[in-house]
């Protein structure tokens, strides 16, 4: 049982991460392509500070790569698997809506496949 309890533990930080807003919208900037932290502020629409702080959240629980090019640090998704679980969610919850139901390709812009 103890076995058992850590992975739950684990599953339930992987989660935690997922469930802050500005996460998502980080997510949705990465699935593009490697981009740079201006270019991740800019595409979530939120401040640098912000922004940064849950790139390294991110970057600590294993989810992004990151990079540095002289001054310019790049972040990637390194955890393919947080963005399928991500559009799993996100068909779901399009799927119960029943007043604003989003169209399966709006759920595919939000989170591209990555291959």
């Amino acid at each position: 049982m103890e076995e058992l309890d850590r992975v739950f533990e684990k599953v339930s930080h992987y989660f935690s991460l997922l469930s802050e807003p500005t996460r998502l919208r980080i997510l949705h900037a990465l699935c593009g392509g490697e981009r740079s932290v201006n270019e991740v502020v800019t595409h979530v629409g939120s401040s640098q500070t912000n922004v940064s702080r849950h790139l390294g959240a991110m970057y600590q629980a294993g989810v992004l790569a990151r990079r540095r090019d002289g001054n310019q640090v790049y972040y990637t998704i390194a955890d393919t698997g947080v963005v399928e679980i991500c559009r799993a969610v996100c068909v779901q919850v399009a799927g119960r809506l029943e007043e604003e139901a989003l169209p399966e390709r709006a759920v595919d812009g939000f989170m591209p496949r990555t291959n």
